[in-house]
């Protein structure tokens, strides 16, 4: 394996490595707010997903029509928002509410 291959699979590994500490709860994405965002889809286990995870951020809307900037996790994980508690994210790194 090349430089460039190790690399590539190692950027590929720590993305599905941080990925995997969202437990997928919708806080972050309105639902505890009962005005999520129209683009979060509950599953059948009963966790939550973004049907457009890759176009996500940005301007978007709620369902109830609301819009709001959809911005990565590091801007938002220092702060408070309901739900948040439950965040994966906020519990590996050990950020209180």
């Amino acid at each position: 394996m090349s430089q460039d291959e190790a690399y590539q699979k190692y950027l590929k590994d720590a993305s599905e490595a941080y990925e995997a500490l969202c437990r997928r709860c919708g806080a972050c994405c309105g639902v505890f707010e009962k005005d999520p965002c129209v683009k979060l889809v509950k599953e059948e286990d009963g966790r939550y997903s973004c049907f457009d995870y890759a176009n996500r951020f940005g301007l978007q809307k709620t369902v109830n029509g609301n819009t709001f900037n959809c911005v990565t996790l590091c801007r938002i994980i220092p702060g408070s928002w309901p739900g948040s508690w439950q965040c994966g994210y906020k519990k590996q790194l050990k950020i209180k509410n």
